[in-house]
């Protein structure tokens, strides 16, 4: 067995060389065409089922949400007039149906806006998603936010007001309240809840003019390589510079650099291209050629403990596990120190960091000290053991991804060297998922990030009634299945209590539970890596988890 050092080593040389083989000049986008490479295909084009970067990446040219979160990380209207306020009068509290203390929230639709058909879009599609999210059966990925939405009212086409029965803080967003067209999604969804998201026009027949409102809609889908996607002559807003935009994935990464170096593809998508180990060796060679931009943000690299695995189910293994990892010198020699040491689930970039959150060094005597204590005792195999359950788990991520899969080689080794047996198993991004993660059926710990908005309350993947089962329909985030009473009431006094010191009290208690419980193991946040043609403008990162691709009017050549 390679020791950590000769292994983390390799591993950098192998950085160092990559995409070096490649040489032939890259031909220049025009307005005609432009094609972004991406390292991974959604598993869905449906806007509520799946929480993946690489249909959200693909939506933003053909959609927009009702509000979301801009560059500037403030939050603004895509497709209302205003954010409603308590000042004047769009947000009003009320006691709730089930006499709790609730909130009117009210909204105007822009005008002249129109699905891709050119039918209007109304308030009926409004309360036609409500109606969609709120029947659990469906198992939308953002059930919380439509079980707490009692009832739509209409006022007519363009005003709605929403009745909440939880007055909470955060009330002013709505972006994951993404509009269904009504008359497309109606008649299909009225055959049943339960199986509609295999029935939806988004998966039977994606390039429907009738799904899409944005300055581009999808016009040609080849599964699991790429997605065409032309100009909207319905679209109501600036009119966008290239006639088309293929979206085409290369799952592996070394491929997605030797395209755009050929001139197959002209540009790598910053929120699912490159890792920044790859991106820095690329401009090494060939950086001259290209615009490159670096944005870190609140993109969260971890790994997602199954806590029903008998071992990992122990805290103090959890911990052992983190004190094993020498994080620092992964994000110092694969990533050349630009992606910090990640303490808990929130970067400390936004405002509610915490910076007093418990630490865990490198320390792999303490390690095996915390396992010893444990009870898991060395066997003759190397490998520990207790009650006759070996320390053994498997270790995934998406297939193709080579930074990933260089950090799990360093992690199995340095797992190994505590006596953990470390079985890596990758699967295809849309299968890992669409399937193995959304269910939790990964045995053991899974490698992906999280993206998050400024100030994002973790509800769905720390609360216990998010965690998805098949009685549920699989709703929820809470992927690791976590459960402490503790972090539920501080996450539900997060949402309720508004003052800004309480504010700051439960978030710092939220990160220092999470620091302590390890129901996920951080790692570090990524920066994100745009390989743009030299004279692209207008495309600006947002360092969250709303992509730049929702402003992608904005992009455009140099002449």
């Amino acid at each position: 067995m390679r020791s950590f050092s000769a292994a983390l080593a390799a591993l950098a040389l192998a950085a160092t060389a990559f995409s070096a083989s490649v040489t032939t000049p890259a031909i220049a986008a025009s307005s005609e065409r432009l094609v972004i490479g991406i390292s991974q295909y959604p598993s869905t084009l449906h806007p509520s089922f799946d929480s993946m970067l690489a249909k959200s990446y693909v939506a933003g040219m053909a959609r927009r949400p009702i509000t979301t979160y801009g560059a500037d990380w403030e939050l603004t209207c895509l497709l209302c007039l205003a954010l409603p306020t308590y000042a004047d009068g769009t947000a009003v509290d009320e006691v709730a149906e089930d006499g709790n203390p609730g909130l009117a929230v009210s909204y105007e639709l822009k005008d002249g806006m129109v699905w891709g058909d050119g039918t209007p879009i109304t308030t009926k599609d409004v309360a036609f998603t409500w109606q969609v999210g709120h029947e659990r059966e469906t198992g939308i990925d953002a059930y919380e936010l439509f079980r707490r939405i009692d009832r739509v009212v209409l006022h007519d086409d363009r005003r709605f007001t929403l009745h909440i029965n939880k007055r909470t803080c955060d009330f002013q967003g709505i972006g994951d309240f993404n509009l269904l067209p009504a008359h497309i999604e109606g008649p299909i969804f009225a055959q049943g809840a339960s199986d509609y998201k295999v029935r939806t026009a988004y998966q039977t027949d994606p390039t429907n003019p009738a799904l899409w409102f944005g300055p581009y809609r999808v016009a040609q889908v080849v599964t699991g390589q790429r997605i065409l996607l032309e100009r909207n002559p319905n679209w109501w807003g600036p009119a966008p510079y290239f006639d088309e935009i293929v979206v085409r994935t290369i799952e592996n990464t070394a491929a997605l650099t030797a395209n755009l170096l050929s001139g197959d593809i002209d540009m790598i998508a910053g929120e699912l291209g490159l890792a920044i180990d790859q991106a820095l060796a690329f401009e090494t060679r060939h950086g001259d050629r290209f615009q490159m931009i670096y944005n870190p943000g609140l993109i969260y690299e971890h790994l997602d403990v199954n806590l029903d695995h008998p071992a990992l189910g122990e805290r103090a293994v959890r911990q052992a596990l983190i004190q094993a990892i020498d994080r620092q010198a992964i994000s110092d020699q694969l990533f050349g120190g630009k992606q910090p040491v990640a303490n808990s689930n929130v970067n400390a970039l936004d405002s509610v960091y915490h910076d007093g959150v418990p630490t865990y060094s490198f320390d792999p005597q303490a390690a095996q000290t915390l396992l010893d204590e444990a009870g898991w005792r060395t066997g003759p195999d190397g490998v520990r053991a207790k009650d006759g359950q070996r320390l053994s788990f498997s270790l995934m991520t998406t297939a193709g991804n080579k930074s990933r899969e260089q950090v799990q080689q360093v992690l199995q080794a340095q797992w190994n060297a505590i006596g953990a047996d470390v079985a890596i198993k990758n699967e295809p991004p849309r299968v890992f998922f669409g399937q193995t993660v959304s269910q939790r059926g990964f045995d053991g710990l899974a490698l992906f990030a999280w993206l998050s908005a400024p100030e994002s309350i973790p509800r769905t993947t720390l609360h216990s009634d998010q965690i998805p089962t098949a009685e549920n329909s699989f709703t929820g985030q809470n992927y690791t299945g976590y459960a402490n009473a503790q972090m539920d009431r501080v996450i539900d006094d997060l949402e309720t209590d508004c003052a800004p010191e309480s504010q700051t009290q439960n978030w710092q208690a939220l990160q220092s539970l999470y620091a302590r419980d390890l129901p996920a193991i951080p790692l570090y946040f990524r920066a994100n890596s745009y390989i743009l043609p030299k004279n692209m403008r207008g495309l600006t990162p947002t360092g969250h988890q709303y992509p730049s691709t929702l402003w992608v009017e904005e992009w455009r050549l140099a002449e």
